[in-house]
Formats: structure tokens, C-alpha cells, sequence
């Protein structure tokens, strides 16, 4: 069977994203089809930077972060007629099905272009693990090592100085990274979007650490909830707890990816093209209790992402 794909990687960039470009061309070749790679996201789709992939084009990528296609947003996308200038550059060059690797935003743009009749297939890349369908996403790994190694280096300062230390972590609207930090950490306290967050309840409890004589405190909370620098000032007065507030930001997205990441990428990347040659369409990969799966758009868009576990949650708090 001689296919043509595409792949292009869109939104925030994900260590592993290299990974599954590498998966998805070389199993692809393996087929032996034929790999186009779409450079700058939705938009190089738009403007026609489609580029025939070889063996050698995904050489030596297989431990670099981001994505060597480059990643850029178009709001422009959500117009029909924009989206019709990417179908008919796909169509030019005879391209069967084009893998997307991306988080939410991404998924909803491969959608639009599913519902216009071209086959789109989902990879997972987000650092958030925010995605319906599959139980880790390719990046999760990476980062969450990442914020284990800068949070350890803030204890040894917050010890030394008995500071109480507020760490804002990535995850947008969910609440992963930070719960699983927590307890990766030893954190005192994790403030997460699945869960109710008492200002109240929070200080009061820091206060009492504070006249216990414990020597620091190490609070972890998920992005958008809250102000962390009015939340550190706050914390400072009431508690007496010297406090500061640090944000880690784009750290936690670059770096080599960890080799979790490095196996999850190249297990999703080979399926992608499993489905790929199962005739599947409009599908995205997953991995549930360790097995390969996929979902189709529309639910992986629309499903509620299951709520942080409550058992893990529940650990965090017995063992804090």
C-alpha cells in the first residue's frame, strides 16, 4: 500500500516531540510510504512548508527537546477558508493522513479538519497531562523531573534561611504536575485546580508550622489559581514566615527528554502508523494501564478528563 503522510507538531512545545517525529517517519519508511513534514505547525501547513522526510532528516534527534519542526500559533485557523488552503496544499502533494502532535488546541484544529474530510491522527505532547484518553502524556516525564530537581535545590535555601517557599507549577488547568511533585518532593502543602482552594485553611495551617518550630515550608500550586506573589506577602504577614514566591515558567518545558518520554514517544509514534495501516480515522493514540489505545476527536475534545486520583491524593496527605 503506497501512502503519503504528513506530521507536524503544534502549540506548546514537549520534550519527547522529537522522539515521535523519529517513530512516526522511520516506522512509516519501514511501511514503505512515503513521510512529509509539515515545519511551523498549522501555519507552515497554510504557507506550504511541507518538506519529503528521509531516514537521515530524523537521525540524532531522538534526545533533543522541543521539535525540530517548529511550533506557532494561528488563530486564523478556525476560519474555513484558511483551513481549505492547508487541505488543498495536502492535496497537492497526494498526502493520505496528516499526524498531528500537540495538546487541546491542537486536537481542536485537526478536528476542523476531519469534519472537512482529511484523515488526522493525535499523538499527545503536553507537559499539562491534560488530555482525555490516555493515561500520561509524551513531555509529562520530563517535566515533572524537571520541577523534582529545581524544587529539591529550593528546599536546600528554604531550610537555610527557614523560609516558607510558594512554587508556582505549569498545568494549566490540571493539577498533575504539581500532585505528583508534591509527593516526589516532600512538599508541605499542593494546591490543585481538581481541588477546592481555602486561603483560610492554607494560612492557618502554615501558621501553625511556623509555632511548631519547623525550620521551612515547601507549598506547590498549579498556575491561574492564584496570585503566588500576593499569596507569599500575604503568607508573610500573617504566619511570620519569611515566604517567597518563585515561578519556574518554560523550564519545565525544555530539556532532553526523560527516558520514560523517549519510550512513550516512540511506542505512540509506531502506533500512529499501526492505526494508520489498520485504516483507522480521526484518532487519537492513548496509553491505559500501559496498553496502547486511541479515541476518536470528538470524545478525546469533548470527554472529561478524569479527575486526579483521590488515592494519590490521599497519599499525599498522609505521608506530607
Amino acid at each position: 500500500m503506497n501512502k503519503k503522510i504528513a506530521i507536524l507538531t503544534s502549540g506548546g512545545d514537549a520534550p519527547g516531540m522529537n522522539a515521535a517525529i523519529r517513530a512516526v517517519t522511520r516506522a512509516a519508511l519501514q511501511e514503505g510510504w512515503e513521510v512529509f513534514a509539515i515545519y511551523n505547525g498549522y501555519k507552515g501547513l497554510i504557507d506550504g512548508e511541507l518538506y519529503k522526510f528521509s531516514r537521515k532528516d530524523v537521525s540524532e534527534i531522538l534526545y533533543r527537546g522541543g521539535t525540530i519542526l517548529g511550533t506557532a500559533r494561528l488563530p486564523e485557523f478556525v476560519d474555513p477558508n484558511v483551513r481549505q488552503k492547508g487541505i488543498e496544499n495536502l492535496k497537492k502533494y497526494g498526502i493520505d493522513t496528516l499526524i498531528v502532535l500537540g495538546g487541546d488546541g491542537t486536537y481542536h484544529g485537526a478536528q476542523k479538519l476531519v469534519e472537512m474530510g482529511i484523515n488526522c491522527i493525535g499523538i499527545p505532547c503536553t507537559i499539562d497531562n491534560d488530555i482525555v484518553g490516555t493515561d500520561f502524556t509524551i513531555g509529562f516525564d520530563t517535566a515533572l523531573n524537571t520541577i523534582v530537581n529545581a524544587v529539591d535545590k529550593i528546599r536546600d535555601t528554604s531550610s537555610s534561611h527557614q523560609r516558607c517557599t510558594i512554587v508556582e507549577i505549569m498545568g494549566r488547568y490540571c493539577g498533575d504536575l504539581a500532585l505528583w511533585a508534591g509527593i516526589c518532593c516532600g512538599a508541605e502543602y499542593v494546591i490543585i485546580p481538581e481541588k477546592e482552594f481555602n486561603r483560610q485553611e492554607l494560612l492557618d495551617n502554615l501558621k501553625t508550622h511556623h509555632d511548631q518550630g519547623r525550620r521551612h515550608a515547601i507549598v506547590l500550586i498549579t498556575e491561574k489559581i492564584t496570585d503566588v506573589e500576593e499569596l507569599a506577602r500575604d503568607t508573610e504577614e500573617y504566619t511570620e514566615f519569611e515566604t517567597r514566591a518563585t515561578v519556574l515558567g518554560y523550564i519545565q518545558r525544555g530539556g532532553s527528554p526523560s527516558g520514560a518520554d523517549r519510550v512513550l514517544a516512540s511506542r505512540m509514534g509506531a502506533y500512529a502508523v499501526e492505526l494508520i495501516k489498520q485504516g483507522k480515522e480521526g484518532r487519537c493514540v492513548g496509553i491505559i494501564d500501559n496498553q496502547l489505545t486511541s479515541t476518536d476527536f470528538v470524545e478525546a475534545l469533548n470527554g472529561k478528563k478524569r479527575q486526579t486520583n483521590d488515592n494519590l491524593y490521599n497519599v499525599f496527605f498522609k505521608i506530607r
